[in-house]
């Protein structure tokens, strides 16, 4: 299977990247495919410009060539998964400005025709999303805001992929407080869970 790895993160030496390694490991094990976009690494820029909006639907093609790498590895792959650790409920601004600029008309969806109609999703490659976060809150006050980012990859995104897509979230709650035993679990829980993606 075809993988694209999204990791957002700005320090390389943090856990959302020693999650992103166990990860590969599990994929890699089972003889998968994995392409890995390190968002801050490569200096990728999250900014959608004045004039990137202005074209947005009148020139979609335009804005898609300022990122082609990233869409080709998008419209491509067999399997999305996001890295990352949840700041203020959400994926971090990087990772949000990566789906503003990335997942665009025509990319990810098509453009409702007249009032009534309704978008419709173009991701039909992907067969399964893994979500892979932590997060300082514990899972109880998550739950009790309605866990935003959980819904934004689980909920609504999920309809631009392709019907009966499989999904899998994995996130190591308080963050703040976890102990070494607890992270050392969690990694061989994220290895042994991509190792069994099919």
């Amino acid at each position: 299977m075809k993988i694209l790895m999204v990791i957002c993160h700005p320090v390389p030496t943090s856990f959302t990247h020693a999650v992103a390694h166990a990860a590969r490991l599990g994929f890699t094990h089972s003889g998968h495919e994995v392409h890995t976009l390190d968002l801050y690494a490569m200096g990728f820029d999250p900014v959608l410009s004045a004039q990137e909006r202005e074209r947005y639907l009148t020139d979609p093609a335009s804005n898609v060539a300022l990122v082609k790498e990233h869409v080709d590895l998008l419209t491509t792959c067999e399997a999305l998964v996001v890295v990352y650790p949840t700041w203020y409920y959400g994926p971090p601004a990087m990772l949000k400005g990566w789906l503003e600029r990335v997942w665009l008309p025509g990319v990810t969806f098509t453009v409702p025709r007249y009032k009534g109609d309704r978008a419709r999703g173009t991701l039909n490659n992907i067969r399964h999303f893994v979500g892979l976060t932590t997060s300082g809150s514990p899972w109880w006050w998550l739950r009790l805001v309605r866990d935003p980012g959980r819904n934004l990859f689980m909920r609504a995104l999920r309809v631009v992929y392709a019907r009966g897509c499989k999904t899998t979230w994995l996130q190591l709650h308080n963050m703040n407080n976890v102990t070494p035993e607890d992270r050392s679990k969690h990694l061989a829980r994220v290895e042994q869970v991509c190792s069994r993606l099919h």
